[in-house]
């Protein structure tokens, strides 16, 4: 189940982009070009969610698998390094919400602070070479601004909703007692509202105490009332 349902967000997002890339009219009053927008933002999301995933060993039981759907998911993103991210990931989840934690900024949490000191963790030089080359090949193809609105924003915009919704609001200060020893909250049992904003990555201290369970089993996590 964890292949198939990562190869339709794969295929959803290659489709929605192309779609949009090739039959998105671009106005301003065009309200469509800012749907599909938001929804190749949360395509996105999926994306890097799917490599989290892959970085959990919840996409397949073959380590081979899940590498490569982690590796493909990171690329498609934004050129980013999958080694890189399931070495830091694992790090996060061992040292949560301390300073060693890459993921997390101690001091003063100012939101665009430390969403900035969280990109320095994982954006390189060869990253933006990457994607600048892979911009200037697909404008062979395809109209600039096009690529800008549905291939470039997208994916910066999904970055501050994988930020805010999976690190920013689960683990910033006060860390309280019902957060230990994750040092992390969760949100309210709204399934349909955790599944838009970040894949049930709101369900943060469920997901740190059961690192093992999908993306979209983490509701069944937040339905059994897990004692803290």
């Amino acid at each position: 189940m964890g292949v198939f349902i990562a190869i339709i967000i794969i295929l959803l997002w290659a489709a929605n982009l192309i779609s949009a890339l090739l039959f998105q009219q671009l106005s301003f009053s065009n309200g469509w070009m800012y749907l599909q927008i938001a929804i190749q933002t949360w395509l996105y999301t999926g994306l890097f969610i799917t490599a989290h995933d892959a970085m959990h060993r919840t996409v397949s039981s073959s380590a081979t698998v899940n590498k490569a759907f982690g590796s493909l998911c990171t690329f498609l993103f934004a050129g980013l390094w999958y080694p890189t991210l399931y070495t830091k990931h694992q790090l996060h989840h061992k040292h949560a919400g301390t300073a060693d934690d890459p993921d997390y900024k101690t001091g003063k949490q100012h939101f665009f602070g430390w969403w900035y000191s969280f990109l320095k963790q994982y954006v390189t030089v060869w990253q933006i070479i990457t994607m600048a080359v892979l911009f200037n090949i697909l404008m062979l193809w395809f109209d600039q601004w096009s690529l800008i609105l549905f291939w470039v924003i997208p994916s910066i915009l999904a970055t501050f909703q994988l930020f805010y919704f999976g690190t920013y609001l689960p683990h910033k200060m006060p860390h309280t007692p019902e957060m230990e020893p994750y040092k992390s909250r969760t949100l309210k049992p709204n399934h349909l509202i955790a599944l838009l904003t970040c894949y049930f990555f709101g369900y943060h201290y469920e997901h740190h105490h059961s690192p093992q369970t999908p993306w979209w089993q983490l509701y069944r996590i937040k339905n059994s009332s897990i004692q803290r």
